[in-house]
């Protein structure tokens, strides 16, 4: 009976997530299942056979949800599965099921993904054991203060339903779970270096099987004497058998710098160039599918381990399980309870400190961290989206992007620095080869396929980025009707682009405003020459059905925007304010206003 009972035990933790937060949620609820003795998976969505999903009777559901309200990229085909409308009602009707979203109630569709998925399983016959969970970045505490109520009933309930098998309690927090892998050193070191790794064959580059594009061109955009530093980078993609529209997104997989793996190597002790092999510690466990086998302690830190993020909770609760030091062990166990969260918060998240500075600070545990843990601890380095800011019909074979360089201060003494924005900035292809390793994805904008419908562009800052690609191809089709708005701080320091604006504004083919926030006594903004010029946007969308789009800076800039736009159709289309935001809304749901924004 004992067997029987555990073969019922089994949960299924399914995840979607963009940023890293809902799997770190879904693999904590894992290690709690673990301690509670079920046999548990987690799985990304996609990655999940979703017709297998009649088959099994507990999952928990965890998702995030990106800024427009859409799934994450690694829920999309399920997401398409489970909303077909041929599936019978009763399909789910053996599956007891909990889902927890993870959102950001600072945007219009809080936890749009977790409501409407909840529904949808109700709606096929699901078993829900408790409400949909909201999790919120908002509160001062994250999503933890929500997650953490939320686990203590959801256990209850599945417990009342699959107790413990008998002579078995729930595994106590003095117990240390086994890694995910083993990690077995081969004898011999490693003698490759880090030649770029041309896959054979004509599969499309993903992020699996990423292509490794020549950069030919790293220039700077703004004034040296302007703080920021934007650069326009150029890639050659000859050969890669890419194809890209305007608004299409290309994704980069940064690396670590040496300096900061030298130093991770120093402080665990570890041998860069010794090389291993990992085994799955569970018969149905898959090795992570970004890692060689085998592969080099280098490779596993310069690639794959996040050292630059900010650590989560869940990193200092398994650090102190591996702590041999009462003093450090002490302040890990608080930083991972629930009560030590605002500790936590002011010590890690406020001042941005990396997980490479937190080790610092914990020298006695770190070089006690058994090299099989580093993968439970380290989360992966995630791939950075940047906006295409170019056309194939104007450069063919190439890919550019605009990128600003992420440096700030907090009360640490050393600056902050974005991972990728700062290793593609260092990069100096005149001096040699450089290789980068990227792929290109659909992205969220879609222009207009009639030739003589017009477009609205509103794009402050490196929010023109997708608007020069969607410009250049329409230019190269022949295409007039391009209105932009472009706003930044000052005409001479950082208008990006400017001389190959005027030139399409001498040829007949754009329509530019420019707000330069600082070059006067007051502030102006896109928004306030989108007011100026409240006859010519209304006659646009009225008369001649254009469409407007808006990217960039997710902090006051939209909704300042989307306020004069409002105010545009009451003055110019004599609307009720209320009409005003029913126009507004109505352009949305038809895809005739499309915005990309982010924080």
């Amino acid at each position: 009976m004992p067997e029987e009972q555990m073969s019922e035990r089994k949960l299924l933790i399914l995840f979607g997530s963009q940023t890293g937060t809902a799997q770190d949620a879904a693999e904590r609820i894992s290690r709690e299942a673990k301690r509670r003795h079920f046999f548990c998976r987690v799985e990304a969505l996609d990655n999940y056979n979703v017709a297998n999903l009649i088959n099994e009777s507990l999952v928990v559901f965890v998702c995030a949800t990106t800024g427009q309200g859409d799934p994450p990229d690694n829920m999309m085909n399920f997401w398409r599965f489970i909303f077909r409308k041929n599936l019978p009602p009763s399909s789910l009707c053996q599956m007891d099921y909990a889902v927890l979203g993870l959102g950001d109630s600072s945007y219009p569709k809080f936890n749009f993904v977790a409501k409407k998925l909840h529904k949808r399983l109700l709606q096929l016959g699901g078993n829900p054991l408790l409400p949909v969970a909201l999790g919120d970045d908002q509160h001062d505490l994250g999503s933890d203060a929500v997650i953490d109520p939320w686990l203590l009933d959801l256990w209850e309930k599945v417990l009342a339903l699959y107790p413990l098998p008998p002579g078995l309690g729930v595994l106590g927090r003095d117990v240390l779970l086994p890694p995910r892998y083993g990690l077995h050193f081969l004898d011999e070191n490693a003698d490759d270096g880090d030649q770029p790794q041309q896959e054979a064959g004509r599969d499309t580059p993903s992020e699996l099987r990423p292509f490794a594009a020549l950069m030919v061109c790293n220039q700077r955009v703004t004034a040296e004497s302007h703080f920021q530093d934007v650069r326009l980078i150029e890639f050659d993609i000859t050969g890669s058998g890419m194809e890209y529209s305007a608004g299409d997104v290309v994704m980069i997989q940064p690396r670590n710098s040496p300096e900061d793996v030298q130093q991770f190597c120093q402080l665990l002790c570890l041998d860069p160039d010794r090389r291993f092999v990992l085994k799955p510690s569970e018969p149905d466990m898959a090795l992570p599918a970004h890692l060689p086998q085998p592969c080099t302690i280098w490779h596993l830190v310069t690639h794959h381990l996040d050292i630059s993020c900010v650590p989560r909770r869940s990193f200092f609760e398994l650090l102190s399980y591996l702590s041999p030091d009462e003093l450090e062990q002490e302040k890990l166990q608080e930083f991972s309870s629930a009560q030590g969260q605002e500790e936590l918060y002011s010590y890690c998240n406020r001042p941005r400190r990396t997980t490479l500075e937190v080790l610092w600070d914990f020298p006695h545990t770190t070089c006690a961290i058994p090299p099989a843990y580093l993968l439970d601890l380290i989360p992966r380095i995630r791939p950075r989206a940047f906006s295409i800011a170019s056309s194939l019909l104007a450069h063919p074979n190439r890919i550019q992007i605009l990128m600003a360089v992420v440096q700030y201060k907090t009360r640490l003494s050393k600056p902050r620095r974005g991972l990728c924005s700062t290793w593609l900035a260092s990069l100096r292809p005149q001096h040699g080869d450089v290789w980068v390793p990227l792929w290109v994805k659909k992205g969220g904008m879609k222009f207009p396929a009639k030739p003589d419908t017009p477009v609205i562009m509103i794009g402050p800052g490196t929010g023109v980025a997708p608007f020069r690609a969607a410009i250049q191809e329409r230019v190269a089709q022949g295409r007039k009707g391009n209105c932009l708005f472009f706003g930044c701080r000052q005409k001479s320091k950082d208008f990006y682009c400017q001389a190959e604006w005027e030139e399409l504004v001498k040829k007949g083919f754009l329509t530019l405003f420019t707000a330069f926030s600082r070059d006067q006594e007051e502030k102006v903004y896109v928004q306030h020459r989108i007011r100026e010029n409240k006859g010519l946007v209304w006659d646009l969308l009225s008369r001649d059905n254009a469409h407007i789009y808006l990217a960039g800076n997710a902090k006051e800039m939209p909704a300042g925007v989307t306020e004069a736009l409002k105010t545009v159709f009451q003055l110019e289309g004599g609307l009720s304010t209320s009409e005003a935001e029913e126009y507004l809304a109505a352009l949305e749901r038809s895809r005739r206003f499309q915005s990309e924004t982010w924080s």
